[in-house]
């Protein structure tokens, strides 16, 4: 279900902000601090999941202390919908992945087919060892079985947008995390 940018902006008005600007850049330089220790001398080439990735990686990379290569893939269970689907794969890393590092980095772990679908590819691409990060974990008991190394922050079972995260393709530039809120959810569904 497509909306106008009239619609998102209202979406943005009434939304509940979880996380304000300033505690999601907290959360980068903690989550950097984490990644510079755990990484520092094995020049990983850090993979972009987009495209909601790309907004948390472009805030990571001036922190990280360490050489490394950058490179993307693009694979999407959403396509600008509020509920996930079926995997699509529409680009695979160009980098060769063989006997490297990889730092795989996503906007959001909700119920993880996707990373764990990146990470089984990075794997079976002969990677000598797969790292993840998220900016944002939604915390409830439907996961699959998939292990993330750094996390920024965790988020109530709600949808969420910004900081890279879409609300039916608009949003991914909010300046913080925001969920719907659930009191005009309520009363649009009634």
């Amino acid at each position: 279900m497509s909306i106008t940018a009239e619609q998102a902006q209202q979406v943005l008005n009434d939304a509940d902000c979880l996380y304000t600007l300033a505690e999601v850049e907290k959360a980068i330089l903690d989550v950097a601090q984490k990644i510079n220790y755990a990484l520092h001398g094995k020049n990983p080439l850090v993979l972009c999941v987009m495209s909601g990735g790309v907004v948390t990686v472009g805030q990571l990379l001036p922190h990280f202390s360490f050489t490394m290569n950058l490179d993307y893939i693009h694979a999407t269970r959403y396509a600008d919908k509020t509920v996930g689907g079926e995997l699509q794969w529409l680009v695979k890393p160009r980098t060769s992945l063989k006997d490297r590092v990889v730092l795989i980095i996503d906007d959001i772990l909700d119920e993880g087919e996707t990373l764990k679908a990146i990470i089984s590819d990075c794997e079976n691409a002969s990677a000598q060892q797969v790292y993840s990060a998220v900016l944002v974990n939604k915390v409830h008991d439907r996961k699959a079985d998939v292990k993330v190394d750094f996390v920024g922050l965790d988020v109530e079972d709600r949808y969420v947008f910004g900081y890279g995260m879409d609300y039916k393709g608009y949003l991914r530039n909010a300046p913080g995390i925001f969920a719907e809120n659930l009191n005009e959810l309520a009363e649009n569904h009634s």
